[in-house]
């Protein structure tokens, strides 16, 4: 049968993120008070030094023009210069590849690792993106589930019983999106370890280093296990830290033949990443980190916030998020029973009567991985927060 659409890409799922995004931006088109938890997207504006560096640059005609694939030469040397400011890995400007957001970054490494066949073990709750850029290229992803009685941090134990002689790779994400879980440094070290002791890509997300909380601090697992430095690939990009989703400027991190492949990839799909963006990631980067921490301390107390009202609705219960600007609570509590006069048997269920009776939008459990869960994204106002936590502690209680 001639299919219209190639197996690779048909079988890939619409994210569930923007797709919940998407429904609530629908709803508030249409006049409805609707409070969104769905997009993990700072409400903030990126701040005044990015946006004048980019506006500068829109006036210099050398950005008018094609520039390297792989990224400008003054944003890969800034990217060396931050990644050992902020968490101490020495690595070359050559060794990292500018990407079109984050995800081009997931994908590009991908592509450069994944033959038809290799498993790449990842752990869940994961983010939603992972499962389907392994599949795209043939992978297997082989989910390793820890929840809230874990602390929804997986153990070397239960990697060990993932792996396999087919095992490629292990995602690894702390901060995580979409728990808020960070690994203390006792466990990096020991997975890092392991991965070492096996011979095992590690492909680590760093996205969210500067969002962590209290007393909790980021490692980089390849700081930690310096062994694994050849067979590790960072992720990271300014969207969270800076305010800056929509200027669609990632990187991927990695040994040189790596970075070299997917330099070469992407030279065909995508060529340059948006010059402007380039400079504005460039002075982002270079500015210091003020701006950040005031955003981190508006995320904190509303992370604090969050948590406590969520605990306070009776069904559901909520470990305190370390990290990121996620809350992951167990909605398991109500399910099962009548809400709003209406049958809730899944998260999934639960997500659609919320929306629409509260007028209140989250992303369910099932798109991480983890039924019975949901996320729910505090980087909104405050007044907006707690209006929209009090919807659902109403209408579940009712």
């Amino acid at each position: 049968m001639n299919n219209r659409v190639s197996s690779a890409v048909g079988q890939i799922a619409e994210s569930a993120t923007l797709a919940v995004d998407s429904k609530a931006k629908a709803l508030k088109a249409e006049g409805q008070n609707v409070i969104g938890f769905g997009a993990g997207e700072p409400d903030f504006a990126t701040p005044p030094h990015i946006v004048e560096a980019a506006v500068a640059a829109c006036g210099d005609t050398k950005y008018h023009r094609y520039s390297p694939a792989g990224g400008l030469p003054e944003l890969k040397k800034a990217l060396s210069e931050k990644t050992v400011r902020d968490s101490g890995l020495e690595l070359d400007p050559a060794q990292f590849l500018v990407t079109n957001g984050g995800k081009q970054a997931v994908f590009n490494t991908m592509m450069s690792l994944i033959d038809p066949g290799d498993e790449v073990i990842l752990p869940a709750p994961y983010w939603t993106t992972y499962p389907e850029s392994i599949r795209m290229f043939g992978g297997v992803p082989i989910e390793v589930l820890a929840g809230a009685d874990q602390g929804f941090r997986v153990s070397v134990e239960q990697l060990e019983t993932a792996r396999s002689t087919k095992t490629k790779a292990l995602i690894f994400v702390s901060p995580s999106n979409p728990t808020g879980a960070v690994y203390p440094k006792e466990e990096i070290e020991a997975i890092g370890r392991w991965a070492a002791d096996n011979g095992i890509w590690v492909i680590t997300d760093e996205i969210y280093e500067h969002l962590v909380y209290g007393e909790t601090q980021h490692h980089s697992m390849p700081v930690v296990v310096p062994e694994i430095l050849d067979r590790c690939v960072v992720l990271n990009g300014v969207a969270k830290t800076y305010a800056m989703t929509g200027w669609r400027v990632g990187w991927m991190a990695g040994p040189p033949d790596i970075i070299k492949a997917a330099s070469n990839m992407q030279s065909h799909a995508t060529s340059n990443v948006c010059n402007i963006a380039q400079v504005a990631a460039t002075a982002a980067l270079s500015g210091g980190l003020e701006d950040v921490a005031a955003m981190r301390a508006a995320f904190d107390e509303r992370r604090v916030t969050i948590h406590r009202m969520l605990n306070e609705i009776e069904g559901v219960e909520c470990l305190e998020p370390e990290g990121a600007f996620y809350a992951f609570p167990s909605l398991n509590g109500l399910l099962g029973r009548g809400v709003a006069g209406r049958d809730a048997e899944t998260t999934m269920d639960l997500a659609t009567i919320i929306l629409e009776e509260a007028k209140v939008a989250f992303v369910p459990g099932e798109a991480f991985g983890a039924p019975g869960y949901a996320r729910f994204s505090f980087a909104l106002g405050i007044e907006d927060l707690v209006e929209g936590i009090s919807r659902i502690g109403e209408l579940v209680s009712n």
